[in-house]
């Protein structure tokens, strides 16, 4: 029998509510030379995490905090972060030394950013507190109470964000006799156990676009080709993820209209059962893309033999780009 996974609602439930800044001209400077030193910090402490094969943030600070502050002018808490940012990043791949860009988010807590009010929030920078102007629409307004714990800036086109975790709201959790049974694909992207078939038409049809695009750049090799390279990849990025959400979102509608769970096949592990092989198509994603995408409500479920529960407010759909 193969193994299914049925996605349930949980009420632990955190999102990533993205707000922008607007800082003036100097802010502006400011924050990018807080962002850049931080991220130089970062790769030297990388560098000594490996060469000591330090994963323990506590023994690592013992080590390098005094020199960290000395030598980048960073203040203690920034170290701290830093300290910590490198560690997590060590730990993922004890075999290389991190590496880390010149605009590498920043990871800001309690100690180092307050907001004041919700039009401004006060970030700390290497020559102190600046206060900035914030813009966001009215889904950020009506949950911008709700930001809790830290919050990740991010430099992105020449424009701050603040990537904020806030609690999401909690939903009664129901229970349900039934499944709405989701199979995965790559000619159809979707087909569920009433026969509706989600097509990878359009999908496979873009992914033939944007590769003729990445080739003829790739051939001209300019920095300008390179710009346009990394919006394109931006671009592929964005369609893939609106296309899971898109699915998603109608899945998650049929089974919360039906009042069915949703049972999905277990994929892990899937080339390592194949008997045969099989040619794929290649492209610069390779990699299966795997996007969770929130559902709206709950969609409970009962235990049974051969499904294991997942206590997490989401649904999969697999879009495979090769």
């Amino acid at each position: 029998m193969q193994a299914l996974n049925v996605y349930v609602h949980s009420s632990a439930m955190k999102q990533t509510l993205v707000v922008k800044l607007a800082p003036t001209p100097e802010q502006h400077a400011g924050l990018l030379g807080t962002m850049e030193r931080f991220n130089t910090a970062c790769g030297w402490l990388a560098g000594i995490a490996f060469r000591e094969r330090l994963a323990n943030k506590v023994a690592l600070q013992k080590l390098v905090y005094y020199e960290t502050r000395a030598r980048f002018g960073l203040s203690s808490q920034l170290t701290i972060r830093a300290i910590s940012k490198t560690v997590e990043a060590y730990k993922r791949d004890k075999s290389i030394c991190p590496r880390f860009r010149a605009h590498g988010a920043i990871p800001y807590d309690q100690r180092i950013m307050s907001w004041k009010g919700t039009q401004a929030v006060s970030l700390l920078t290497l020559s102190g507190r600046v206060v900035v102007q914030v813009r966001f629409g009215a889904y950020q307004q009506a949950r911008i109470d709700r930001v809790r714990g830290q919050a990740d800036l991010v430099y992105r086109d020449g424009v701050f964000f603040l990537n904020c975790t806030i609690d999401a709201k909690e939903e009664p959790v129901g229970e349900v006799d039934d499944y709405l049974g989701l199979d995965l694909g790559i000619v159809n992207l979707a087909v569920d156990s009433d026969g509706v078939v989600y097509s990878g038409e359009p999908v496979e049809r873009n992914r033939r676009v944007f590769a003729h695009r990445r080739r003829n750049l790739q051939r001209k090799g300019t920095r300008s080709a390179k710009r346009k390279l990394k919006m394109l990849g931006r671009k592929q990025a964005r369609y893939q993820t609106d296309t899971n959400h898109v699915i998603s979102k109608r899945v998650v509608a049929v089974a919360i209209g039906t009042g069915r769970g949703i049972a999905i096949e277990e994929l892990g592990g899937i080339r390592d059962r194949r008997t045969v092989l099989v040619k794929t198509s290649s492209s610069a994603f390779s990699a299966d893309s795997l996007v969770c995408q929130s559902l709206s409500r709950p969609a409970s479920s009962q235990h049974r033999p051969g499904l294991s529960s997942c206590s997490r407010t989401s649904v999969s759909i697999l879009a495979r780009w090769r």
